[in-house]
């Protein structure tokens, strides 16, 4: 294994012991001199140009009392001014992992997946407060470098890193190795690390390569421990930010140019930044609040960030794992993993098709009379025939469906068995979509609940009638079960019907937060969209996952500033995520240290 020859040399010792150091800890490391290179230009007092007058979070001014926004939204009091948020060390995810890969070295193999898979933390896998080290992270992310870097070097991919690796590797030259590495530590390692080197740790990297060169191993192995060396490190492997001074505010930091750049590219692209971002950092268009808005709505704008929202809504959803679920096919003769695949696929291209050539409204996610299918799909649902296996634009009837929630793989994928459960689709909307906590039965209650018999009651309101008639377990139901009462009409495959064992269906049903009654899916759907909840819960969902972190009392003006552009452009999902970029816990960071 070429990672034994790597620990036999000092360097790349030192590299992996201070990674461990890193990844032991719960805190940012101290400040080094590298962590300026690259950064914002200084303004008068070290401040970044243009911060110093900046209002932070893009609140509104008005000290004294709460203020109101367009739509009844607040700014809470203190927020005219910059307040320093939380800005814990966050640690690429497995996602994130694998996207940069893919950007760094044309890796398509997804070699994140191989890490153990993470706690949810915030749902999303990249809550900083939650992402603990194992030992056996520590060991995959040894044998997961290796890999990376072994492909990263191979005949067809080596000429990716440096051209002149790849003229080596066809015609060695010993009197032109290292001149060719030190080009390769100067030019492509600041892409691994995020921001240029320093002259010593040039000088590292290519005595590592001469140590393991000397060895015996051949030019593109020794490369290879090279790049293994950098992908070990925590520079690669955390996002480490030191920021620079905000003139008169020793509590606040604003992050460099690189970090910057970094914050931008992994919230809308999951990934690394590209060469244009970086150079935009190093010719200051990141030093400002209104440059960053320019550079967010670019990069949103940017086919790549495809693959960050469709990693959202994946996990927001009940929809990843729609290609591995199993139905009776006796019961279910039409679904197949290959159907649960494109019932995923319908929701995604939904969504984006919503957001970027629709209205981009959030009401048009529920409301929109329309879905995307291709022509296998369209059969399956049984809607006007369409040809060929790219999704198309198909109206819907706006009886029976209408928007999202009607969607057969947001409705099969609440169902874990050949019957519909009300209780779990109606907890999934409760809890994802109205962010309304259902608290867990007490333990008393727990072990004298048994679930009710399938066979039992022609329909399920008959079956699950028991929650609303007992007292220790009304009190959730009532809230839960009448949602999922009126999804009744499409059934645990994502189809329609009108009837369950001979019996029509009856879909009605009322809750308090929703409003109005509501009687089917429609229905129920037109009052979701009109809910202020459900808006409000959106945006904070995708606060916390921009932010890699769980927003909470403390982030008060974050939260008020990014919600508060999202009723002023009268819930334009697009302007609600350029405002990420634009908030307190985007822009800045706290002088004072976790």
């Amino acid at each position: 294994m070429l990672i034994s020859t790597l620990r036999a040399h000092q360097c790349i010792s030192t590299i992996i012991a201070a990674g461990a150091l890193v990844l032991g800890c719960t805190q940012e490391p101290a400040p080094r001199n590298h962590a300026r290179a690259n950064s914002a230009t200084p303004g008068a007092g070290g401040a970044p140009s243009g911060v110093g007058d900046t209002v932070g979070g893009g609140s509104v001014p008005g000290a004294g009392g709460a203020t109101p926004g367009t739509g009844g939204a607040l700014v809470p009091v203190g927020c005219d001014v910059p307040v320093p948020p939380r800005a814990p060390l966050r640690r690429l995810t497995r996602f994130e992992y694998s996207n940069t890969a893919r950007d760094l070295f044309n890796d398509l193999t997804a070699p994140g997946n191989l890490l153990p898979g993470e706690q949810s933390g915030n749902g999303f896998g990249n809550d900083a407060d939650s992402q603990s080290v194992s030992s056996l992270l520590a060991q995959q992310y040894i044998a997961v470098a290796e890999d990376v870097a072994q492909r990263a070097t191979a005949a067809t991919q080596i000429a990716h890193l440096a051209p002149c690796a790849a003229d080596l590797v066809a015609t060695p030259s010993a009197a032109t190795e290292l001149e060719c590495v030190r080009s390769l530590a100067q030019s492509f390692a600041p892409r691994i690390y995020r921001r240029q080197l320093l002259q010593a740790e040039v000088d590292d990297l290519v005595i590592l390569f001469q140590a393991v060169r000397s060895g015996g191993e051949d030019f593109a192995r020794s490369l290879a421990a090279v790049l293994e060396g950098l992908l070990l490190s925590p520079d690669f492997l955390y996002r480490p930010e030191f920021g620079v001074a905000v003139s008169g505010r020793p509590d606040l930091l604003r992050p460099t140019g690189n970090e910057m750049a970094t914050r931008l590219a992994y919230t809308y692209w999951a990934s690394t930044p590209d060469p244009d971002l970086i150079a935009a950092a190093a010719r200051g268009e990141l030093d400002t609040k209104e440059g960053v808005l320019t550079h967010a709505t670019r990069m949103l704008n940017d086919p790549r960030s495809d693959v960050s929202l469709r990693y959202f809504f994946d996990n927001q959803l009940p929809i990843s794992g729609l290609a591995g679920l199993t139905r009776d096919p006796v019961a279910y003769p039409t679904f197949t993993p290959r159907i649960g695949e494109l019932l995923r696929e319908e929701t995604l291209t939904f969504l984006r098709h919503v957001i970027f050539e629709g209205d981009g409204r959030f009401e048009s996610i529920f409301t929109a009379p329309y879905t995307l299918v291709n022509a296998e799909l369209a059969a399956y649902y049984g809607y006007t025939p369409v040809t060929g296996e790219a999704f198309q634009k198909v109206p819907l009837d706006g009886v029976r469906r209408l928007g999202l929630l009607t969607q057969g793989g947001v409705l099969a994928g609440t169902v874990h068995s050949n019957h519909t459960n009300p209780v779990k689709r109606g907890a999934f909307l409760m809890k994802e979509l109205l962010c309304q906590p259902i608290p867990p039965p007490s333990a008393a209650v727990a072990a004298s609940i048994k679930p009710p018999d399938p066979y039992q009651g022609a329909t399920a309101r008959d079956r699950f009638r028991a929650h609303s008639q007992d007292p220790g377990c009304a009190g959730c139901h009532s809230l839960m079960d009448p949602i999922g009462l009126a999804q009744e009409n499409i059934d645990a495959v994502g189809l329609w019907r009108d009837t369950e064992n001979g019996v029509a269906i009856d879909a009605s049903g009322q809750v308090p937060i929703l409003g109005a009654p509501f009687n089917g899916p429609v229905e129920l759907a037109q009052r979701v969209a009109a809910t202020p909840e459900v808006k409000a819960c959106f945006a904070s969902h995708f606060m916390n996952y921009a932010y890699g972190r769980t927003l909470g009392a403390a982030d008060q003006c974050t939260q008020a500033s990014v919600q508060n552009t999202f009723v002023q452009s009268n819930y334009d999902i697009k302007s609600m995520l350029t405002a990420l970029s634009q908030s307190d816990a985007f822009l800045y960071l706290s002088a004072v240290k976790e």
